[in-house]
């Protein structure tokens, strides 16, 4: 089976002009006889890139969320305005409240942008699950990732209320596995849940121990240098050959792992495609 993924929204835009750059991520996997799309992002962006890479998004037969931030999933009413009605599949707390909460600053809604009901009345039809399963040929999402890795503590400010009583674990947060010929490919949203959890969670819910690549968010941006320094550790351990990382990784995180993996490491921007 061979993969291509394509980037398709994402903070900043590769050499392919005419294509826009907005905070989020969305993916495209195409194999044959079939494609899905992996989060939509803010929802500027998603329809104009897409045309602009003459990718036919009505052909898209599901679309997979990582979780329910704006910035990964306001593109789907577009989506579905444009292109038809769609499978989703995510985590039953997609539609959680979120709220980005900052000392001295008002709290910012970070949740997805369109109630369930809304979006079902587009054409939307979902497929809520926590658990790790296979939702195409040779594609599953990883469900609910389990926190075992004590240096991967999470983003401190995120809550489920405006007020900031309540931190949010972010259950939700999923990301998709590929199986190939060269070992698991890891496509992530932002991967709140940590790199090095979430690798191994597919790792062992596939029963593959070698990971030929990630691409996505990290969400290393965000981390303190113990959980960076863990992860740039693990993956050499792991002797991951792709680390394409983008979005929420930012570019202290871009730099390291640029620095860390100068063979492995390259951007995944807009316009960016892998074939596998």
């Amino acid at each position: 089976m061979t993969f291509r993924i394509t980037v398709l929204c994402e903070n900043s835009v590769g050499p392919l002009s005419g294509t826009l750059g907005e905070h989020g991520f969305a993916a495209l996997v195409e194999w044959e006889g079939g494609s899905l799309l992996f989060d939509t992002g803010q929802g500027e962006t998603l329809l104009p890139n897409a045309g602009r890479m003459h990718k036919d998004l009505h052909r898209v037969g599901a679309v997979a969320l990582s979780h329910g931030h704006y910035d990964h999933t306001g593109g789907l009413w577009p989506l579905l305005r444009s292109c038809g009605p769609k499978e989703v599949h995510a985590h039953p707390a997609v539609f959680s409240q979120r709220y980005r909460v900052r000392p001295g600053e008002p709290a910012v809604a970070i949740g997805i942008p369109y109630s369930q009901e809304f979006l079902e009345g587009q054409g939307a039809t979902f497929h809520l699950h926590r658990e790790f399963r296979e939702i195409g040929p040779g594609i599953f999402l990883t469900g609910e990732v389990p926190r075992n890795v004590p240096s991967e503590t999470g983003d401190r400010g995120l809550c489920c209320d405006g007020a900031g009583a309540v931190a949010d674990p972010l259950p939700d947060d999923q990301s998709l596995v590929l199986r190939t010929d060269r070992g698991l490919l890891l496509l992530l949203g932002c991967c709140h849940a940590g790199l090095i959890n979430t690798v191994e969670h597919a790792r062992k819910e596939t029963g593959i121990d070698d990971v030929y690549g990630v691409i996505g968010g990290t969400h290393l941006g965000f981390c303190p240098e113990i959980q960076v320094e863990a992860t740039v550790r693990r993956l050499r351990e792991l002797r991951v050959a792709k680390i394409c990382a983008s979005h929420c990784t930012g570019i202290s995180g871009m730099c390291r792992l640029a620095r860390e993996f100068p063979g492995q490491f390259q951007p995944a921007q807009v316009g960016y495609t892998l074939e596998i």
